[in-house]
């Protein structure tokens, strides 16, 4: 098995001289900068403020470099609330114990400010600013590796949603990597092409305040919770042009099959479950030759703890529901999908005329788009029908507060059946057990986007065993959902075997440790890269006590 390279000592001299070398050598082709980083190489010299941007100073990380003689650094990368509510409300720093020193970097970083980090361990600061790359070569030549790979993979869920979505709204400059994309994949030179493309994105300097700041802070390792999203990567580059190891914890069960390629290799990556590893190694070949740790699903964690639970009554009184009848869960995906708002409206209207009896809709829209679109749509319809709020369209960053994660458990917790369309709410709902309608039908008035619901329920990689499972009760038009609604109602244990199936297929171990065994795959990574650790105990100061 491969094994990561040690982290470059490159500050045994002057900072001035450690930053110009990074900035002529790190990222230099043969002598000549290939990247924009003249502003960088004369405002690194006058570190720590760059283009506007305070830096942390050498002296501001004092405590971290003492730690470092004696412990193991991590630097963790998060850019959305997903991870940050894994990091948050976890095991996860816990079993780092007193042997790695973690620094977080996050777009949420500001509420270290208001609270939310407070119970974390290490300091959080704010993500770095990251630029875009240039239209050519370098975009151009990432989308024509994606598409290279495409035709020589044929993965179901990229292909459906380029046939129904993506591929009306191409750009003619994108269309022109199709023919010489399908070519290098007849020829079987994808895997060639990758590696290149990815040295090319590499050496180029996305974030001159991330290069200052790695170079400052000098971790011994680095993990990437998006590694498939826009920023992330760019401090990723820096990291391994600096051989910095790097470990990649894939986000979610659908990232594989229907995200963007991430943009380099890894030195190991993290994932949920067996079924997981065994895409990562389809769709990323050369994961193969490096470690990967199955932990489980983190987010998944709260639902295990009773510190985040509340009996029905105090539930159902701070959502302004009745406790004595059902609740039916009508949650909302992403509306780059289809607009399933629509269907909500259509069920608020069938409990308004009493087609299911005495209950009460709760509808919950995505914490990432809840704008407060579906509260003035719906008003007319309380109290039967309840909008949850599930974030704030006017704050500069999503992020979800100790109070939505445990109104966020207890919505499942209580409710009697839950509605959706092809999303991993249903997972949410399964390791519960509780019944899950999933819509087989566009809501939309005309259904324009039928073929694409058809594909994600019956097509897709990631959901079509779960559609298929018998854990779901697919329904084709809205009398069905009625049906299937009066039917759970009436009998909860109805597909209880396929709901469990459900949930092990998806996250493999359901135990409430998901996190801290991320904690201990981080430890494993670290023995594995030949990073010194201290002995369990070894270390007498404790990491709360430093970072308080």
């Amino acid at each position: 098995m491969a094994s990561c390279p040690p982290p470059r000592n490159t500050f045994g001299r002057s900072r001035s001289q450690a930053t110009w070398r990074v900035a002529f050598g790190a990222f230099s082709n043969e002598g000549r900068i290939v990247s924009n980083n003249e502003t960088a190489r004369y405002a690194l010299r006058d570190a720590p403020s760059l283009g506007g941007v305070s830096l942390p100073s050498r002296a501001s990380n004092a405590g971290a470099s003492a730690a470092a003689v004696d412990q193991a650094t991590l630097l963790i990368l998060t850019t959305s609330l997903l991870t940050d509510r894994m990091l948050w409300y976890s095991d996860f720093f816990e079993a780092l114990g007193d042997r790695i020193v973690a620094t977080t970097w996050a777009w949420a970083g500001e509420l270290q400010r208001t609270g939310s980090w407070r119970a974390t361990a290490g300091p959080v600061e704010d993500f770095p600013v990251v630029g875009h790359f240039p239209m050519f070569p370098h975009t151009y030549l990432r989308r024509l590796n994606e598409f290279a790979w495409d035709y020589r993979l044929r993965p179901p869920s990229r292909l459906s949603h380029r046939r129904h979505v993506s591929d009306s709204q191409m750009k003619p400059w994108l269309r022109t990597t199709m023919v010489p994309a399908r070519l290098l994949a007849m020829l079987g030179l994808e895997q060639q092409v990758e590696r290149f493309v990815g040295r090319m994105l590499q050496r180029y300097l996305r974030s001159p305040e991330a290069l200052a700041r790695l170079t400052s802070l000098r971790p011994s390792m680095v993990l990437a919770t998006g590694p498939m999203r826009f920023d992330e990567p760019a401090v990723v580059a820096i990291a391994k042009n600096l051989k910095i190891p790097t470990l990649a914890l894939i986000t979610s069960w659908d990232n594989l099959s229907t995200k963007r390629r991430s943009l380099f290799e890894y030195d190991g990556y993290v994932v949920w479950s067996e079924q997981m590893r065994h895409e990562l190694h389809h769709f990323y070949p050369s994961s193969r030759s490096v470690p990967i740790y199955v932990v489980g699903a983190p987010q998944f964690d709260v639902f295990f703890k009773d510190e985040f639970r509340q009996s029905r009554e105090e539930f159902c009184a701070r959502a302004g529901l009745r406790p004595e009848a059902p609740i039916v869960l009508y949650t909302l995906g992403s509306p780059n999908a289809i607009q399933e708002h629509h269907g909500a409206l259509d069920m608020a209207t069938r409990i308004a005329r009493g087609e299911l009896g005495d209950v009460q809709l709760l509808v919950r829209p995505h914490p990432a788009f809840d704008n407060a679109h579906e509260v003035e749509l719906l008003r007319e319809f309380r109290p039967r029908v309840v909008v949850q709020r599930t974030g704030d369209p006017d704050a500069p960053f999503r992020s979800q507060a100790r109070e939505q994660i445990i109104e966020w458990v207890n919505t499942f917790r209580h409710a009697a059946v839950v509605v959706n369309f092809a999303s991993t709410v249903t997972v949410d709902a399964a390791i519960l057990d509780r019944p899950v309608v999933n819509l087989d039908y566009d809501p939309e008035p005309h259904q324009p986007n039928q073929g694409l619901v058809n594909d994600a329920n019956h097509v897709w990689t990631h959901f079509k065993p779960i559609a298929e499972s018998g854990g779901v009760w697919n329904v084709r038009n809205a009398a069905e959902m009625v049906t299937a609604i009066r039917t759970y109602l009436a009998q909860p244990e109805l597909h209880r075997a396929g709901r469990r199936w459900i949930a092990n297929y998806v996250c493999g171990q359901l135990d409430g440790n998901s996190g801290r065994r991320l904690g201990q795959a981080i430890v494993q990574f670290a023995e594995h890269c030949g990073v010194h650790l201290p002995e369990p105990g070894a270390v007498t100061t404790s990491r709360r006590d430093r970072s308080a």
